[in-house]
């Protein structure tokens, strides 16, 4: 038998570390070639790693939510015959370390051979949970309260408390109904203390009455993969970028009208249209004429970077969490090839299929709630852009079109930008033309 080393490969781009985000295996697991091992985070891109051989995992070097340099050996698997040169020099300079998960009874004073080792962490054997959190992850000190301390009604209805008769006649004296006290003593029994506990807690006559009972214990929920590249690029975004946010309000019946008829004419082939691709094309025409909007800050090198390509972020909300998905090169596509793209790219984030190329890159960054859109938000900008626009869900209102009310069809957009490099004055000319091409979407494809 021999130990083969699986290091964390170079996943490309010129990465050198990545967050260990799943473990698929325990040590002790059987794994045959090809089978998941793990998976790897490096900026929004999850990669997998699968085995190259087929064997018994025996250790594991990393915890979920560690960042792993490439090139460090993550895996050790047990496999017939004498394995890797590398593998075996790699598996000797672990000799005078602990494996990371033996408990320091199953360790000793040194690391135990590989076969005592795989003896130790049989399947059954799992990997040892923190002894501060019990299986829910809930720390045990706070998940139950003593008995003194508890609320609520203490013994099903229509159970007699038991109690001595000093007790009783306490109880009486004091005004007490000892159905409400909880005892500690044996069988339940409610004693003098149990007394003083629930006279200095004070009477609980609505959660007895209703069943209610209080809660304690803290749920501890670590911060890895997705969602904590997330929270590293929402604090980037609100520490280094002063946002200016501008609410304007946009007439959308005729666009709606629009896009109702194209999709009941659409051809055999061609996506169904949303709003998006009408906005996704007036972002096009509106950078066009304010090149400034499709840009990115180097707030490092104090450099503005304006892009002759237009490639369009599209925020999508997905099951992992949020994520930018970027439709290339808008300035190039028809209303129907931004439509099939956007719809293509936002499946492939819900997947999880979506590439580092397909997730990256984006000079403007498109936001939407949907049907839960609100009134109006505040948008973060997705840096190192200098501009993000909000999509606020639809609604039918009465608009006064100078002689009668009539009804339209409104939505609002909320849009914000890096107020270092855009004044107001252009936040507001570029949103006011946004708002007459949505409103007058012929212009919309209306060349030069």
């Amino acid at each position: 038998m021999a130990i083969h080393v699986i290091k964390l490969p170079d996943v490309g781009e010129g990465v050198a570390e990545a967050e260990l985000v799943e473990w698929h295996v325990r040590v002790g697991d059987l794994v045959r070639e090809d089978a998941i091992l793990a998976a790897v985070m490096t900026d929004k891109a999850t990669v997998e790693i699968p085995s190259p051989v087929e064997g018994k995992v025996v250790w594991l070097g990393a915890e979920i939510g560690d960042t792993v340099a490439v090139g460090t050996p993550i895996i050790r698997i047990e496999v017939a015959g004498e394995g890797r040169r590398e593998a075996d020099e790699a598996a000797d300079e672990q000799i005078d370390t602990p494996a990371p998960h033996l408990s320091p009874q199953e360790a000793g004073d040194g690391v135990p051979s590989v076969a005592a080792a795989a003896t130790a962490m049989e399947p059954s054997a799992g990997i040892p949970e923190s002894p501060s959190l019990s299986k829910g992850g809930v720390r045990g000190g706070g998940a139950t309260p003593s008995p003194a301390r508890s609320f609520g009604a203490p013994r099903a209805e229509g159970e007699k408390p038991l109690a001595s008769p000093a007790v009783r006649l306490r109880a009486r004296e004091a005004g007490i109904d000892l159905r409400q006290v909880r005892g500690t003593g044996p069988a339940g029994r409610i004693t003098h203390e149990d007394l003083d506990a629930f006279m200095a807690r004070g009477p609980q006559p609505a959660a007895a009455a209703t069943g209610l009972t209080r809660k304690d214990g803290v749920e501890e929920v670590r911060v890895v993969g997705l969602r904590r590249k997330i929270a590293e690029k929402m604090a980037l975004a609100t520490s280094r970028i002063p946002h200016i946010t501008y609410v304007e309000e946009v007439d959308v019946t005729a666009v709606e009208e629009l896009r109702a008829r194209l999709n009941a004419e659409k051809r055999a082939g061609r996506s169904k249209l949303t709003l998006l691709p009408f906005l996704m094309r007036a972002i096009v025409k509106a950078v066009g004429e304010q090149p400034a909007f499709n840009a990115t800050f180097d707030d490092e090198a104090g450099i503005v970077r304006r892009h002759a390509a237009v490639h369009v972020g599209i925020a999508a909300q997905t099951p992992a969490g949020l994520m930018v998905p970027v439709v290339r090169h808008a300035e190039a596509r028809d209303i129907w090839d931004c439509a099939a793209e956007a719809a293509r790219l936002a499946q492939a984030a819900r997947d999880g299929t979506a590439t580092r190329e397909e997730l990256s890159g984006s000079t403007i960054t498109i936001t939407s709630l949907g049907a839960l859109g609100g009134i109006a938000t505040t948008p973060l900008i997705n840096h190192p852009e200098v501009a993000v626009v909000g999509v606020n869900k639809m609604a039918m209102r009465p608009m006064w079109d100078g002689s009668q009310f009539v009804p339209r069809k409104m939505m609002n957009l909320s849009s914000s930008f890096d107020h270092r490099v855009i004044d107001g004055w252009d936040a507001a000319v570029f949103v006011q033309r946004l708002k007459t091409l949505i409103e007058t979407p012929a212009l919309i494809f209306v060349e030069g």
